[in-house]
C-alpha cells in the first residue's frame, strides 16, 4: 500500500527535496517537472511512499520548509498493482494497515474542530431524534440519534490537541463540544416547550415507564466501560483511516440521547432527569477524550515497536528483497 505525494517545490528547495525522495529507501516513482508551478513558483516532484514510511517522510520535508514554502499535497491510490511497489512496502518496518500518519491526524483533528453550520445542524437534528425516541420509548430512534451525532470529530480533536501539544486544536475542539450540545440543548428544549403548550408534549410522558429508553438518563458502571471501549475505537479508527469502525463507535454511547432527555427534562422541568441525563452526557465525554488521549499517547510512544512487531518476514538474495509481501504480478 503507497501513498502519493504531489510536490510544490520552490527553486531554492529543489535540490534537498530531491536527494530525499530520490535516495529514500522506500520511495518509487519519482518524476520531476520542472518549472510547471506558477503559484508558488517551481518544480512539480510527484512520487510514491510506502505508507509505513509516510509520517516520516512528511516530517523530513517539514523540517526542510517545504510545508512553508511550497505545497504538499498527499494522495491514497485505490491500487498499485506493480512489483516495485509491492518490493518497497515489504521493506518497510511494519504493516501498512498499522501505520499512523501524523501530518494526516493533525489535519483530520483540526478540521474537525472548526464550527460550521452544518455540523450545529446536524446536533440539533440528532438531538431532536433522541428526543423523540425518549418520548416514544424507541430503541431504534436512539440508534438513529446517535449515528446523525456529530460530537466524535470534536473529541477526537480534543485527545490529539491535547496529546500533541496542539492546545489551539484542542481548545476549538473542547468549545465545539461543548457549545455544540448547549446549543443543540436549547433548540430542542424550546421546541419542546412550543410543543407542550401546544398540547403535544405533557410531563406525564416524560415520568412514564421507559422499559427501552430508560438507560438514557441513568449511568451506571457500563457507561463508563462502553465510552472507555468507544473513546479507544473511534481515535483508533481515525488514526488508522479505518472509517468503517466509526459507525460502530457512533452507535456505542449516549451522548446524544442523553442530550435529547436533557432538553425535554429542562422544558418539562423533571429536575431528577436533569440531573441524570447530564451525569450521562458527563461521562459519556469525559471517559471518551480520556480513552482517546490514552491511545494517541500509546501511539506516539509505542507504535513504532507495534510496526516492528507486525513487520512480515523477508530476507536478501542477490540484492533483492524477497518476501511473502511480494506477489508476482506478471499476468
Amino acid at each position: 500500500m503507497l501513498e502519493h505525494l504531489r510536490l510544490t517545490v520552490p527553486p531554492d528547495l529543489v535540490p534537498d527535496v530531491l536527494d530525499l525522495v530520490s535516495e529514500h529507501d522506500y520511495v518509487t516513482n519519482v518524476v520531476r517537472h520542472e518549472g510547471v508551478c506558477l503559484v508558488p513558483e517551481g518544480d512539480l516532484i510527484e512520487c510514491d511512499v510506502a505508507r509505513e514510511a509516510a509520517s516520516d517522510l512528511l516530517d523530513d520535508l517539514h523540517r526542510l520548509g517545504l510545508s512553508r514554502k511550497g505545497g504538499v499535497l498527499v494522495m491514497s491510490p485505490d491500487s498499485t498493482p506493480f512489483v516495485e511497489a509491492e518490493r518497497i512496502a515489504a521493506l518497510a518496518p511494519g504493516d501498512p494497515e498499522d501505520a499512523v500518519i501524523w501530518p494526516e491526524v493533525v489535519e483530520r483533528a483540526e478540521a474537525a474542530g472548526r464550527p460550521t453550520v452544518t455540523y450545529l445542524v446536524f446536533m440539533v437534528l440528532a438531538v431532536i431524534l433522541a428526543a423523540v425516541a425518549v418520548l416514544t420509548d424507541s430503541p431504534i430512534l436512539v440508534v438513529g440519534a446517535m449515528v446523525v451525532g456529530p460530537e466524535f470529530g470534536a473529541v477526537a480533536a480534543v485527545s490529539v490537541g491535547v496529546v500533541l501539544g496542539k492546545w489551539l486544536v484542542a481548545g476549538r475542539g473542547a468549545a465545539l463540544l461543548v457549545g455544540g450540545f448547549v446549543f443543540a440543548i436549547l433548540v430542542v428544549a424550546l421546541l419542546a416547550l412550543l410543543s407542550s403548550w401546544a398540547t403535544l408534549v405533557d410531563p406525564a410522558m416524560l415520568r412514564a415507564p421507559r422499559p427501552q429508553t430508560g438507560f438514557i438518563w441513568r449511568p451506571d458502571i457500563w457507561s463508563f466501560v462502553v465510552a472507555l471501549v468507544a473513546g479507544t475505537a473511534g481515535v483508533l479508527a481515525m488514526t488508522t483511516d479505518r472509517a468503517n469502525a466509526m459507525v460502530g463507535v457512533f452507535i456505542s454511547v449516549t451522548t446524544v440521547p442523553a442530550a435529547g432527555n436533557f432538553a425535554l427534562a429542562l422544558a418539562l422541568g423533571d429536575v431528577p432527569e436533569m440531573v441524570g441525563s447530564a451525569q450521562q452526557l458527563g461521562v459519556n465525554l469525559l471517559c471518551m477524550v480520556l480513552a482517546g488521549c490514552l491511545v494517541v499517547l500509546l501511539q506516539r510512544l509505542l507504535w513504532d515497536k507495534v510496526l516492528r512487531l507486525s513487520e512480515r518476514v523477508f530476507r536478501y538474495r542477490d540484492g533483492a528483497v524477497i518476501s511473502s509481501r511480494v506477489r508476482d504480478l506478471t499476468p
